[in-house]
């Protein structure tokens, strides 16, 4: 499970308390469309050895040897579009100033930014700006050899057939489709199903293997991909011997040669165990591998490298492919180890139902790290906190493991400073000052808890199926782990711990969620679409519900100044107590597998916009002037060799361009096709 940054943390309007960072570090990259790239900064990158510098060389050399494998689940059409754009682009000798060139680089940057036709966020199809003439006519200048065909496919035909799926907005508009009323697997346009496929035929089909009496069940789908074939449902595995093989090889290689350079023992018992895992496809193997990712607390280095987050399958069962590297920030450490050694007081003292409490939390472990290479469907736009691993049996008897990215949050952080927001969009002065105070501390701390207790928190009833929720599952999940941080915020306990050093601290956290969950994240949707992406929804579901249930006693209220609308907090005792109720109810849906609770929730809450606060909240950026999604290139990891050609030690450089970093990803990570 991963924590999105919200439309607020992404600005960031707070100051970075403490951190230690370079104000000269040029942090801004690119701007295009709705988007603009960062980079971030690795620092304590020299404080590691040489050996735990190699090895991180190594698992970054994996983790974009994944790279295709998560353009390939996000459509059938993505690896032979982004091929042949880039040719475009290559070869293109024509007038680079031309108003369908400019569209055509401003596509091909979108497409980049979302591996694939898509919106990374809404899942939207990208809607290109030059002329299909102008696609045409550049796609007829490339040499034969340059071109993206399958085998016996000519130049006509390949041009009548991607044609449609980047020009007809009624081809493959959307990726992930989540609207239940409909068939979510043929409304949407990812990879992950086969042709033909319908939702009923997926969920009959693992109904029917599935045992409800194990207690111990593997991540049914979280690797395979379900296709019909003479009309029977099957499902084709991801392994190095089935789909997606010639990729996962590269990355079993690398993965390999960083387990001969693993800090302990204890790591590379469990890099080869995912090696097992990806050479079989056997999902018992990746809980075996899981449980001993998890009992290792001690190394320094570490990474996710796999079929994970099932955010983009609309049943919230196939993972898409990603990968984090990176190594733990020793000082910011010793907040969220602290956090994970209290873990069962705050299991106790949570406001929901005992039934569906943990009387023993085993395992819970948390650390803050500094990414180093971020890959597949971690990149360019990434969470900025992890808490896996996902299968909630491994998580009762192991435990977990919680990340936060500072490096990640700082990087945001910085490249927002006197962008205007909270004069915009904050109430008064002294809210304000408030958030410019406390905001970055309990932006991380929101995190902390949402991370390492919220996803940790709280029990399935026996016998209940974990995707019992189906299409809301994933926003559901998201909005309990974020209330279980909320409600936790303003508790004496983390006076008590030393974490905070103002009671009123978490204030700041409370006033950006509801402005967010209410306003601010709406830049974010086009006008007349409802809002469909998982984090987005549980954002609003919580907001909108608290402003419902707080209406009578004006808890919170939308407000008019100089004509303008406003959040209004008038009773943040009572929101927490708000925040509470909600939380236990949704605990209780998810532990007993309500699924028609759930759906109501969803759809009275999260779904729905107000056009007018839309078009508000749309006039009122635009005079900001700032991008509603962010992402990141990576530094580049230089091996540094002796005379024999070993490697001996790896620099860091962060001077790439976007544009350079990902046509040099594509030439030395191709490896499914063309």
């Amino acid at each position: 499970m991963k924590y999105i940054a919200s439309f607020m943390i992404a600005m960031s309007i707070g100051i970075n308390a403490g951190a230690v960072v370079d104000k000269n570090f040029d942090y801004h990259v690119d701007r295009f469309a709705d988007i603009e790239v960062l980079r971030y900064e690795v620092p304590e990158f020299d404080r590691l050895t040489p050996q735990q510098r190699i090895m991180i060389y190594y698992l970054s050399q994996a983790a974009q040897a994944g790279r295709d494998i998560i353009w390939d689940q996000n459509g059938k059409y993505n690896l032979q579009i982004r091929k042949l754009l880039e040719e475009i682009y290559k070869n293109n000798s024509g007038d680079k100033n031309s108003k369908d060139y400019k569209a055509f680089e401003k596509y091909l940057k979108q497409v980049w930014f979302g591996n694939g036709i898509h919106h990374h966020y809404s899942t939207d199809k990208f809607t290109p700006e030059f002329s299909e003439a102008f696609f045409i006519a550049e796609v007829n200048k490339l040499p034969e050899s340059s071109l993206p065909l399958q085998k016996g496919e000519t130049r006509e035909e390949l041009i009548s057939v991607l044609t449609p799926v980047i020009f007809d907005p009624t081809v493959m508009p959307k990726r992930v489709f989540q609207d239940g009323s409909k068939d979510v697997i043929t409304n949407s346009a990812s990879n992950l199903y086969g042709e033909g496929v319908t939702q009923a035929e997926v969920e009959a089909y693992y109904n029917s293997i599935k045992n409800p009496n194990d207690t111990t069940p593997i991540s049914y789908g979280l690797n395979s991909r379900v296709v019909k074939e003479n009309g029977k449902i099957k499902e084709e595995h991801y392994h190095v011997n089935g789909l997606y093989g010639p990729a996962i090889a590269q990355i079993i290689y690398w993965l390999d040669k960083a387990k001969n350079v693993a800090e302990n023992e204890a790591q590379a018992a469990y890099i080869t165990k995912l090696i097992d895992y990806y050479i079989t496809g056997d999902l018992k193997l990746f809980d075996e591998y899981s449980i001993l990712w998890v009992e290792d607390t001690d190394s320094d280095v570490d990474f996710v490298n796999g079929f994970i987050e099932s955010y983009g399958d609309p049943l919230g069962m196939t993972g898409s492919w990603e990968s984090y590297v990176n190594f733990k920030n020793q000082a910011s450490t010793k907040r969220t180890e602290t956090i994970a050694s209290n873990a069962q007081w705050f299991e106790d003292n949570s406001p929901v139902d005992k039934r569906f409490k943990k009387g023993e939390v085993k395992g819970v472990s948390a650390k803050v790290i500094n990414a180093a290479m971020l890959a597949g469907d971690a990149f360019p736009s990434t969470a900025i906190g992890i808490n896996l691993p996902n299968a909630n049996w491994i998580r009762a008897a192991h435990g977990s493991k919680s990340v936060t990215l500072e490096n990640i949050t700082e990087a945001y952080d910085m490249a927002s400073h006197g962008n205007g927001f909270n004069e915009e969009f904050v109430i008064d002065a002294p809210t304000s000052k408030l958030m410019e105070d406390y905001l970055y501390i309990t932006d991380m701390l929101h995190t902390d808890l949402h991370e390492c207790l919220g996803h940790a928190s709280g029990q399935l009833l026996p016998g209940v199926d974990p995707d019992a929720l189906k299409e809301n599952g994933s926003a559901l999940e998201e909005a309990r782990a974020d209330l279980f941080a909320l409600y936790y915020l303003p508790d004496q306990k983390l006076i008590e711990l030393g974490i905070l050093d103002n009671p009123d601290a978490y204030k700041a956290e409370y006033y950006k969620y509801m402005l967010n969950g209410l306003m601010t994240q709406l830049n974010r949707i086009e006008p007349g679409k409802d809002i469909e992406e998982a984090h987005m929804r549980n954002r609003q579901l919580i907001a909108a519900w608290i402003l419902e249930h707080g209406k009578k006693d004006k808890v919170v209220e939308l407000v008019k100044k100089k004509g303008k609308t406003y959040i209004k907090i008038n009773d943040y005792k009572k929101m927490r107590g708000l925040i509470g109720e909600l939380l236990a109810e949704i605990q209780r849906i998810k532990s007993e597998g309500d699924y028609e609770a759930g759906v109501a929730l969803i759809n009275k809450y999260a779904v729905k916009v107000d056009p007018k606060l839309h078009q508000e909240v749309l006039e009122r950026f635009a005079t900001l002037d700032i991008p509603p999604y962010r992402g990141f290139i990576n530094p580049v990891l230089v091996p540094v060799t002796d005379d024999k050609g070993e490697i001996v030690d790896v620099t860091l450089t962060y001077g790439e361009t976007y544009p350079e970093q990902m046509l040099r990803l594509s030439n030395d990570f191709r490896t499914l096709g063309y």
